[in-house]
């Protein structure tokens, strides 16, 4: 079955107050709750659209899907590109408070050069 799952996306992107962003955005407060709870059976394409545009990702991104329970996909459909996976998932304020301070230099470093580089403002 596939799924929405946005909230890796908000926690990459340091949105503290998920709920409050949507809202702030354009979305319902009825839409915010089913697309944070990951509860929502369907969803309008331009709201997949529009969540891309704001949290700067693909529809593969916040789009996951998992078998249905009982069965066993064949391991060669594509939707496996499109599996959650777990171990993936990281709290990167964590990582970056537990980053020594002469790998976060050099971290800070590369990604100035990164954006320089390829003339990106911030």
């Amino acid at each position: 079955m596939l799924f929405l799952n946005i909230n890796p996306i908000i926690r990459l992107r340091g949105i503290e107050k998920p709920f409050s962003f949507l809202v702030r955005n354009g979305f319902t407060n009825h839409t915010a709750h089913y697309l944070l709870s990951g509860s929502s059976r369907s969803i309008r394409l331009d709201h997949i659209e529009k969540l891309c545009l704001l949290l700067k990702c693909t529809p593969n991104d916040i789009i996951n899907w998992r078998p249905k329970s009982g069965t066993l996909p064949d391991e060669k459909t594509p939707l496996n590109n499109l599996r959650l996976n777990e171990s993936s998932s990281f709290d990167l304020k964590t990582t970056l408070m537990n980053m020594p301070i002469d790998e976060l230099k050099s971290l800070t470093e590369k990604m100035n050069k990164a954006i320089s580089d390829k003339n990106i403002s911030i």
